[in-house]
């Protein structure tokens, strides 16, 4: 081992993705801190981690570990970072990152006076087609980019009697598809164009439900490049999942087909191989022979950039690593785009 403890908090997300991640890129999960004793201690016995806790500042006290990493509901996130940062603590934080803007200026400012490793889970920047679609677009491969569209038809919420975690439908907490996954994309697309400009915004209710936060989203974004993006997604929608994800440059375009990255130009159309650096690891089953690849493989890229990180202060990677600083953007423009909607998607500037 590395002699990097982490404490994961979340039963959930967190025993599913966090732990083997962790433990993948070498460090040692000494303890697990969640809200319901009951299954607290059922969740960590199955996963291994030798203690279990109700209170994040007992656990640390416990330990003595130096790394927390946070996968709770949104509306708990800024308490336990801001306790996390107090013990002198490095933090990795899942998304949607805080409530807002304020919150998320604030946790950054802390950890940055804190001198902390700060690491927001927007895991699927090392998704292989994602960031290779990113690369053709920085290494010139269609020109000046002009216009990028994102937009996605789910199945996922659309019948109401779906089990899925109740804070997803509530917007007093953080809820609604914009901060489930939304703020996922606003990221990757930051990664791939940078800083938005302007949003005009719609949020909604497709699926049969009332009175919830939204599950689907129009989106138009001005970036400071210039680019224009349009960007919609659907989570209530019946029938098989559709998608396109394209960027239309000055002198070719490239999109994403079924996982492969491919590019259209002057000489014609053409498939990018997948570089080695961009290849995800390689997962061993867990304990009930599952494996996780879409999620898991992608965040143990993030853990060991974060460890990286902790033990060399810096960290050159491609994709670039995200940061508090970028789940602060990301956060203003999810601001953004809820004044935007409250005012009939009116333009509404970063």
């Amino acid at each position: 081992m590395t002699g990097l403890a982490a404490i994961v908090v979340g039963t959930g997300f967190g025993c599913r993705v966090h732990v083997p991640a962790l433990r993948a890129a070498g460090l040692d999960v000494v303890a697990l801190v969640g809200n319901r004793p009951d299954k607290l201690e059922r969740k960590a016995i199955d996963a291994g981690i030798p203690a279990f806790f109700t209170d994040l500042d007992e656990a640390i006290r416990a330990t003595g570990a130096t790394v927390v990493t946070i996968a709770t509901t949104p509306s708990s996130h800024a308490p336990l970072a801001f306790t996390a940062i107090a013990h002198g603590c490095h933090v990795l934080c899942e998304k949607p990152f805080a409530l807002d803007a304020a919150e998320a200026a604030a946790l950054l400012a802390a950890a940055e006076e804190a001198g902390v490793v700060h690491m927001v889970a927007h895991e699927f920047r090392w998704l292989p087609e994602r960031a290779l679609f990113g690369r053709a677009i920085a290494d010139g491969l269609i020109g000046e980019p002009r216009f990028l569209a994102v937009d996605q038809f789910i199945p996922f919420c659309a019948d109401p009697k779906a089990r899925l975690p109740e804070w997803w439908f509530d917007a007093a907490v953080g809820g609604g598809w914009l901060g489930a996954n939304g703020s996922h994309l606003l990221d990757q697309i930051r990664a791939w164009l940078g800083d938005f400009a302007s949003v005009s915004a719609s949020l909604l209710t497709v699926s049969d439900r009332r009175d919830v936060a939204d599950d689907s989203y129009s989106l138009r974004f001005g970036m400071k490049n210039g680019v224009e993006v349009s960007m919609q997604q659907i989570a209530g929608a019946w029938g098989p999942p559709a998608s396109i994800t394209r960027c239309a440059g000055s002198k070719g375009t490239v999109w994403i087909e079924a996982g492969k990255v491919m590019v259209a130009d002057q000489s014609g159309t053409r498939m990018l191989e997948i570089p080695d650096d961009l290849i995800l690891p390689a997962l061993t089953p867990d304990a009930h022979g599952r494996q996780n690849p879409f999620e898991t493989g992608p965040f143990i890229r993030l853990a060991e950039a974060l460890r990286a990180a902790i033990e060399h202060g810096s960290v050159a990677a491609s994709p670039s690593v995200p940061t508090f600083r970028d789940g602060l953007a990301v956060m203003t423009m999810m601001d953004a785009i809820r004044a935007s909607s409250a005012k009939g998607g009116a333009l509404v500037f970063a």
